[in-house]
């Protein structure tokens, strides 16, 4: 009897198997895009940690400076504004804006110390520095993790079959934490004024 049923039903069977395997595979799918968003929600919280370090250190640097560097008010008013921009800030992208706004004002006051010798001799401007700079490396590696687990998901979500999982299930893809345009420039400094 049992041969009988497999022989008779063999069609059912088989369309049985195949929709479990759809459905396996799109169930596959699915937590392997809910498990790639988490790890980018998991490293941007490693980023903003390293990123919130560096804003600590920056208003210790900026008084430091401040003493010696006077005319340099609008450096410090860009440093101060880009912190409050990213207080502000509530998404990815707009967090990665304002670090980047920040990393061009922090290059621009590092050019200009480079200008004030008593400064560089400063024992405390020294040590803010090597701590900024250490930050500055922990950044950059957190930055390629990020972007590296953002060029997973967005592959993933763009190759077939998987596109079909992520367009089914509104998977949508992450921006990369690119360096800011303006943070690439080589400041500007004149001390003419």
């Amino acid at each position: 009897m049992n041969k009988d049923f497999f022989v008779n039903n063999k069609g059912k069977i088989i369309g049985i198997a195949i929709v479990a395997i759809i459905f396996f595979f799109f169930i596959g799918k699915y937590n392997s895009f809910v498990k790639k968003n988490e790890a980018i929600t998991g490293q941007w919280a490693q980023v903003d940690n390293q990123l919130q370090r560096r804003f600590d250190l920056i208003p210790n640097i900026v008084s430091t400076v401040k003493g010696i560097a006077k005319q340099e008010k609008d450096i410090f008013g860009a440093i101060s504004n880009a912190r409050t921009h990213y207080s502000g800030a509530t998404t990815i992208d707009e967090k990665a804006q304002a670090a980047g706004q920040v990393e061009s004002a922090i290059g621009r006051l590092l050019v200009i110390t480079e200008n004030y010798p008593e400064l560089k001799s400063s024992e405390s401007f020294r040590d803010l520095t090597v701590e900024l700079e250490g930050t500055e490396n922990r950044i950059s590696v957190e930055r390629m993790k990020y972007n590296d687990l953002v060029k997973d998901l967005n592959t993933s979500i763009q190759t077939f079959p998987s596109s079909l999982v992520a367009s089914m299930f509104g998977v949508k893809a992450h921006s990369y934490f690119e360096i800011a345009k303006e943070a690439t420039a080589v400041p500007k400094v004149d001390f003419t004024q």
